[in-house]
Formats: structure tokens, sequence, C-alpha cells
């Protein structure tokens, strides 16, 4: 949403830095953890997301470099945009521990994000509460609110607000609290005082390069989407590269890999928001539980899940991959082949190569 007055019929408010204590206040009282400021230079992040771009890591991501420098110059993609007021929300739900469930090979693994309801409906209804409250302190100023729903560098937005640093990972830290958390952001034309960028305490540390079943992270900071376990079940729309899915496991809805073993992590505290709770058992289901879905349960299971992204036939080839990498017993050589005459070619194609990974080819 964006409003606007004349700057001559806004009301007058508190001084700037008055303002900004009780935004930070108000957000505290809406149920975010951290509310940091910061102004429109993104100079140091688009550099590096134009090498990114150049590179190809961002694979089928096309939409991350279609709108030219708006995603790294906050004043183009709105106009009048002085500061950003970043907004952190922690998400992590009390579930089956995600170690248990990753050793399990008839489990299916979840990233714990999209167990509960779509973060993007909490977060923009909540960041929404938050400009109204301001708008009913100082009248009527411009904003716009996001919640990873346009071309905008949360993360390098975050660290320059103070919320946390970039990791090795390339997700965002924070001291107090890991990473397990959202992101959103509003941005506005008031000249709000910006708060000082985190500091980076990755260190000498390398686990979470190290513990990348895929070798996604090819570089400190630098991640080849292509392979990461995340664009491979959640943004890539076609074919996983068969090399690549031996090393996917029981993954079938994004990787928490690289969280699961940040030292940082360890601070991480379970959310008290009921919406981000598991919803229909999904932190600790079995493959062939899920595979055996029709579209009308994936469709209902998932209303108002971030799931619902992959779009079922995504689901049952993230399925088919997992089940590829279980055990050959009777319940999971069944379930495969109850699809293998699937309407869908990309899934019978995902379905073969996992009756040939078990030695069940026909």
């Amino acid at each position: 949403m964006e409003t606007a007055n004349d700057a001559g019929t806004r009301r007058i408010g508190p001084d700037p830095g008055e303002l900004a204590r009780m935004i930070k206040g108000w957000g505290r009282e809406l149920g975010f953890q951290h509310i940091g400021i910061t102004d429109t230079d993104l100079t140091e992040a688009e550099a590096h997301l134009l090498d990114w771009l150049g590179r190809g890591w961002h694979g089928e991501m096309a939409w991350m470099g279609a709108h030219g420098t708006r995603r790294s110059r906050p004043d183009e993609l709105v106009p009048g945009t002085l500061r950003v007021i970043s907004a952190r929300l922690d998400y992590l739900p009390a579930a089956a521990p995600a170690r248990s469930v990753l050793e399990d090979p008839v489990a299916a693994f979840v990233s714990r994000y999209a167990l509960g309801r779509d973060y993007h409906r909490v977060l923009r209804a909540r960041l929404q509460k938050l400009a109204e409250r301001i708008e009913a302190r100082v009248g009527g100023f411009r904003y716009r609110v996001f919640t990873d729903s346009a071309p905008v560098l949360e993360k390098a937005i975050a660290e320059k607000a103070g919320l946390g640093w970039i990791g090795k990972h390339t997700n965002l830290i924070n001291r107090e609290a890991g990473s397990w958390f959202f992101l959103g952001e509003i941005y506005t034309d008031l000249p709000l005082p910006i708060d000082e960028p985190a500091a980076n305490h990755c260190g000498t540390c390398r686990a979470c390069l190290d513990v990348c079943p895929t070798r996604a992270i090819v570089a400190p900071y630098r991640l080849d989407a292509r392979r990461c376990i995340s664009y491979l079940t959640i943004e890539l729309r076609g074919s996983i590269p068969e090399e690549l899915r031996p090393l996917i496991g029981n993954r079938i809805f994004g990787c928490d890999d690289c969280q699961l073993v940040c030292p940082w992590n360890r601070f991480g505290r379970i959310t008290g928001e009921s919406d981000f709770a598991p919803r229909h058992g999904l932190d600790a289901r079995r493959l062939v539980d899920l595979f055996a879905w029709t579209e009308d349960e994936f469709l209902k299971r998932t209303e108002g899940s971030a799931i619902r992204r992959t779009g079922y036939e995504g689901w049952l080839r993230n399925i088919a991959v997992a089940l590829g990498n279980a055990r050959a017993t009777e319940d999971v050589v069944a379930a495969l082949r109850s699809r293998s005459h699937h309407p869908s070619e990309l899934v019978r194609e995902h379905v073969q190569w996992a009756l040939a990974r078990l030695g069940q080819g026909a």
C-alpha cells in the first residue's frame, strides 16, 4: 500500500530520533523481534548481485535480473524512498527434530520455514499494521510494504540496518537469534536516523560449506543456486539433474543443513507464533503417505502454505527422488509403481529413475 499527502499538510510529529524509537517499540508490540532502519545506498550489494547474475548462478530464476537496478536501488523501485525499515520475525517451530527426520530415509523432510502458514501473509499483515501506526502518529506519508514479494535485496538491507550479517551460506545471521527468521521491509520517505550496520562474526568457521549436500556453497559468501536443494525442489520447474538426485536424500521441500550446523543457531529460540506451527504433521510424515496425495488433497492440505509454490507435479517429482534414495521396501516400491504411468512426463521420469536406483526398473 502507498499513501501520500502534500508535505505542507503533514501533521507536525515527533523529531526523527524519537519517531524511530517509537517505530521500534511498536514493532516489538506487534511481535517483531528486531526493527532496524537504513538508507538506500546498496552499492556494494549491487556489485555482488551483478556478479552473481553474470555467472549464471541464478539458474532459471530469471526474475532475479528482470528488474535491472530497481532491486538494488530502492528509490528507483519506489520513487521518493529515503529510508528502509527492516523487520525480523522469528519462525523456528516446535517440531520433530530436523536431524532425526533427515536420518530417517522413509520420512519426508520439509524446510522448517514451510511447515506452517505462508510467511508472506503473516509478515505483510503485520508490517501493514506497523505502517498504519506510524501514519496515525505522523499523518500521511509515502510508504510501501514488502515481504519477499518484489525486487528487494532484503538481506543486504537488513545487514545495513543492523539486524545481522550475511553469513558464508548467504543467509542472514543474528548474534542473539541465529538465522531462523523472516525479513520484511517498509520503504518510506520519512527522514529517519539510520542504524549501524552489523559486523560479520563468521570468523574462520566453514561448517556450512562442508555440510552442504550438493556443494552449492562454492566459496564463502558464494552460492550457486543451480546446485542448491532449495532451488532444485522449489524454484526449478523441470527435471532435476540426475547427478544431484542422490545427494538430495529425503529433502522434498527446501534444505536447512547449512542452518542446522551454524554455531550461531544454538541461540535460536522456538517461536511463539501459532501461524508457524507445523500443519498436517508435515514435520515428520512418511514419504509414501505424501506420495499418495491426490492433487485435490495436495491443494487442500497446502492451502495457505509456502509449499504451494512447488506445484503438484513438482511435489510428486521431489518425493519420487526421495523414495529413490530410500530403501527398496515393499511399500516404497509399490508407491513408486503406482505413479509409473502418471500423466506427467516429469513425474514419470523421476519415478522411473527412482525404481531403477532401487533395482526395480522395468
